[in-house]
C-alpha cells in the first residue's frame, strides 16, 4: 500500500496531466484566460454587511473556498442596505491598493437591482470584482443588467429564482434573450431554490436532496433549455448546514446533471461540495481513452461502450474537474452516489 506522501504525489502528477489535457487555465498569449464555470465551485454567499469580508476575499480566512458572493439583496435588511454598500466600498478600495492574491476566491456583488448594479460597475476597484448575480431575473431584462455592467470586464450571473422559472415557454424566451442580448457576458445561470420553493409555498426538508422534491423535474427542464444553448448552471443551496450527508448525496447528483457550482451558505459546506467535483481515477482513464488520437470509432473501456464521437464533451468535462478538483476517493464517491 502506499503511504499518504506517495498518494497526494501521484494525485498531484495526475491532476496536473489532466489539466495540461483538458487546456484548462491556457489562452492565446495577449488574452486573459476565459473562466470555466467549474472553477466556482462551492459559492459561498455573504452579506455584505461582514466586517471581516478582506480577511476572506484574500482568501486567508476560509481554506479552500474559490468563489464567494456578497450579498446586498435577501441577505440584508432594508435598513442596513446603506451601511452594506459603505462597506463594500470600503473592501474595492483595500483590495485596489493590495496586490492579487494567488488562490483567492473569486469575487462577485448581488445588488438589490439595475441601478445599484450600475453604481457598484462604477466605484473605484470594481475591477477586483469578477462579476455580478442578478436577482430574480426574468424575460426582458437581460439587456439592462448587461447595460449595468457598462464597459467593465465584469460577468454576469443571472439567478432564475422567479415564478416565470416554473414556465418552459417563458424559460425559452429568456434563453433567446440570453442568447442575443447576454453574448459573452454570461458566467452562468444559478437556480435559486429557496426562492423557488417559496413560489410553492415550500421550504427545504431536512435529509431530502433537492431531487427527491418537487423542484427535481424543474432542474432537469432547465438542464434541457440551458445547457445544450451554452448556458452552465449551477445548483441550489442545501440550508440544512449540519447534515453532510445529504449535502453530499445532492452534491454528487448535481454533478451527475451537468451542474457547474453550488451555492453554499457555510463554510463547513465548501469541503463536501468540492469533494463531489473530484473525478474517480477510473473516469480519467476512459476520458484520456476517448480523447485520444488514435482512438476507434468504438470501443469498450472498463466494461463500458465509448464513441469518441458523442464522448468528446464528457471527456473535457471529466479532466476540466479532475484539474480543478483532483482525483476522488472511491469509497466516498460511491457512498455519495448510492
Amino acid at each position: 500500500m502506499r503511504d499518504s506522501g506517495e498518494a497526494r504525489t501521484g494525485e498531484a502528477a495526475m491532476r496536473e496531466a489532466a489539466m495540461r489535457e483538458s487546456g484548462a487555465g491556457e489562452a492565446p498569449t495577449g488574452e486573459v484566460p476565459a473562466l470555466d464555470p467549474l472553477a466556482l465551485g462551492a459559492t459561498l454567499y455573504m452579506p455584505a454587511t461582514r466586517i471581516d469580508m478582506l480577511d476572506v476575499a484574500c482568501g486567508g480566512k476560509i481554506s479552500g473556498l474559490r468563489s464567494i458572493v456578497l450579498c446586498l439583496e435577501d441577505a440584508v435588511h432594508e435598513t442596513d442596505v446603506d451601511d452594506a454598500l459603505i462597506n463594500l466600498q470600503r473592501l474595492l478600495a483595500a483590495l485596489a491598493c493590495l496586490p492579487p492574491t494567488d488562490g483567492a476566491p473569486l469575487l462577485f456583488v448581488r445588488p438589490r437591482g439595475i441601478g445599484m448594479a450600475a453604481q457598484i460597475a462604477a466605484l473605484p476597484g470594481a475591477e477586483r470584482l469578477a462579476g455580478m448575480v442578478a436577482p430574480k431575473v426574468r424575460p426582458g431584462e437581460v439587456g439592462a443588467w448587461v447595460a449595468a455592467l457598462g464597459g467593465s470586464r465584469l460577468m454576469l450571473m443571472p439567478t432564475l429564482e422567479t415564478p416565470e422559472t416554473f414556465d418552459p415557454g417563458a424559460m425559452r424566451d429568456l434563453r433567446d434573450e440570453l442568447l442575443v442580448e447576454g453574448r459573452g457576458r454570461i458566467l452562468a445561470l444559478r437556480i435559486g431554490g429557496n426562492d423557488l420553493l417559496a413560489c410553492l409555498g415550500l421550504r427545504r426538508i431536512p435529509g431530502e436532496t433537492v431531487y427527491e422534491g418537487p423542484l427535481g423535474p424543474l432542474v432537469a427542464q432547465l438542464v434541457g433549455l440551458m445547457i445544450p444553448a451554452g448556458f452552465a448552471l449551477t445548483a441550489p443551496v442545501y440550508d440544512v448546514v449540519r447534515d453532510p450527508a445529504t449535502l453530499a448525496r445532492e452534491a454528487a447528483r448535481d454533478v451527475a446533471f451537468g451542474l457547474s457550482g453550488k451555492t453554499a451558505i457555510h463554510p463547513m459546506q465548501v469541503a463536501t461540495i468540492h469533494a463531489a467535483f473530484a473525478v474517480r481515477a477510473s473516469e480519467i482513464a476512459s476520458a484520456r481513452a476517448v480523447l485520444a488520437e488514435e482512438a476507434k470509432a468504438v470501443f469498450q473501456h472498463e466494461g463500458a461502450m465509448c464513441e469518441p464521437s458523442v464522448h468528446r464533451a464528457w471527456a473535457r468535462r471529466i479532466l476540466a474537474r479532475a484539474a480543478l478538483y483532483g482525483v476522488a476517493e472511491e469509497a466516498w464517491a460511491a457512498d455519495a452516489v448510492g
